[in-house]
């Protein structure tokens, strides 16, 4: 039997959430990447209310600081992991109950881009500290590439997925059939350019997002000079000629940083169990996309904190994070 990745909102287990832990990849934003991860961190966790956090530091000084800024009862651990992005080099939990199992992908640096020492093997180790049956899978999948609905849809991007610095030797055919059988994928919807300097090839989770079954919301772009309008326009046709219900939320707009535009996205958000955490800039859309979101999770507490700085080494909230279901 094919095992399916549950969507994001089914009830979580415990969700890893990486931290800023070498100053060396962030320079002059680590302290304040540090604060935004914790307080995420301390945002889902949500005094007991949401879900069991493990904050995992790369080692005893960061591990130190993340205990300090860690809110009574998230729990940090302290592995030999490389950068903070679990949701890419962490395993994707298929099944529930007893029989979850997680699959470990290859990982290769966003096409060689980044290669840190610790990214190869860290999801393997937190899934068997978590007592979960690891299964290896031969190809390179990150898991902000893809958003499932838990009901065998999934979206994605050809920049990013058909891109021959991943996995050159397989075609859309072959990945299409690699993730029915590894993810219980049945329907894969094709997005064409992810954001504008996404150095990930543009992850679909800074683009599309499923809400519910068969529901996503993509950004629209409010500002005249918003970067990746385009972008947006395109992938809401291709998603409503797909079938999909799709819902508007405000795009960032344009946001620079060090001189260059680079991907702020509210799609960044994290589905908690009781709390939705969505990443935010400053911009005058922030107030907007929150109370959006809020219609669409009635059931969740909306709650926006400041993404900047952590949004410096390359990603954001939903980036540093991978959940385990229950």
């Amino acid at each position: 039997m094919t095992l399916r990745m549950p969507a994001e909102w089914a009830p979580h287990e415990r969700v890893w959430i990486g931290f800023p832990s070498f100053w060396g990849h962030w320079e002059e934003p680590f302290a304040a990447a540090q604060k935004q991860i914790a307080a995420f961190a301390n945002a889902v966790h949500d005094g007991g209310k949401g879900e069991t956090v493990y904050l995992i530091a790369g080692n005893a000084d960061a591990a130190k600081v993340a205990r300090d800024l860690a809110a009574p009862g998230v729990i940090v651990e302290e592995r030999h992991i490389g950068d903070v992005w679990l949701r890419d080099t962490g395993c994707i939990i298929v099944g529930e109950g007893n029989g979850r199992i997680a699959r470990d992908f290859g990982f290769n640096g966003w096409g060689n881009r980044f290669n840190f020492d610790g990214d190869q093997d860290i999801g393997k180790t937190l899934a068997q500290a978590a007592g979960l049956t690891v299964t290896p899978c031969d190809w390179v999948l990150e898991g902000g590439s893809i958003d499932v609905d838990g009901e065998g849809r999934a979206v994605t991007t050809v920049d990013c997925l058909l891109n021959p610095n991943r996995n050159p030797e397989l075609g859309k055919a072959q990945i299409e059939a690699r993730l029915r059988s590894d993810l219980g994928i049945e329907q894969l919807l094709w997005l064409g350019d992810g954001l504008a300097n996404d150095h990930t090839d543009g992850h679909v989770d800074n683009l599309a997002r499923f809400v519910g079954p068969n529901h996503l919301v993509i950004p629209e772009a409010r500002d005249a000079d918003d970067p990746n309008s385009d972008v947006y326009v395109a992938a809401r046709k291709a998603a409503e000629d797909f079938g999909c219900q799709v819902t508007p939320l405000p795009s960032v707009g344009r946001f620079e940083q060090y001189g260059e535009t680079v991907p702020a996205s509210y799609m960044n958000f994290y589905i908690g169990n009781s709390v939705v955490v969505v990443p935010t800039y400053g911009s005058r859309h922030d107030d907007a996309a929150l109370t959006e979101l809020q219609s669409l999770f009635p059931a969740h507490r909306i709650v926006g904190l400041p993404a900047d700085a952590v949004l410096t080494g390359g990603g954001s909230f939903h980036c540093s994070s991978q959940q385990v279901p229950i």
